[in-house]
């Protein structure tokens, strides 16, 4: 009886552990605002942007596939696809919120733009998308940001 109480203690301590790492979130670090991205690269990663939004739209997966980085294309999947679809509106207009750089978890620096939808006057912007690119406009990294 006691080696029972034993095995299901381990596993109940086993279980808990195992639920608070999931609980984990890495934290991105903040974008470089200082540093300026050049104008004509500011709008070749709209350009990009702009056909990744209407690949997204129309659910063109293979129109996504050729906007997306070499780096991310293995793990980008239907689902992701799906989520990301349903984080952005489709049917509002985006502007460039702020530029700069951000350091991510290869210790590289790549281009990042943070777009705003034109409707939000709230200062800071209620709702912002966090685009990450490569220089050749190649987007490495698309997240929402929504605040409730």
């Amino acid at each position: 009886m006691k080696k029972i109480f034993a095995a299901l203690g381990l596993f109940a301590i086993t279980f808990a552990s195992a639920q608070n790492i999931s609980k984990v979130e890495v934290q991105t670090p903040a974008m470089d605002v200082l540093a300026s991205i050049p104008k004509d690269k500011i709008e070749l990663y709209n350009q990009s942007f702009s056909k990744f939004v209407s690949a997204l739209k129309t659910a063109d997966k293979q129109a996504v596939g050729l906007l997306i980085s070499e780096k991310v294309k293995s793990m980008v999947n239907e689902n992701m696809i799906q989520k990301l679809s349903g984080g952005i509106s489709f049917e509002r207009k985006t502007e460039v919120y702020e530029s700069g750089y951000q350091k991510l978890l290869d210790n590289q620096t790549y281009p990042a733009i943070q777009y705003k939808y034109e409707d939000d006057k709230n200062d800071p912007p209620r709702d912002l998308i966090t685009v990450i690119f490569e220089n050749d406009g190649k987007i490495l990294g698309v997240k929402p940001n929504y605040s409730n």
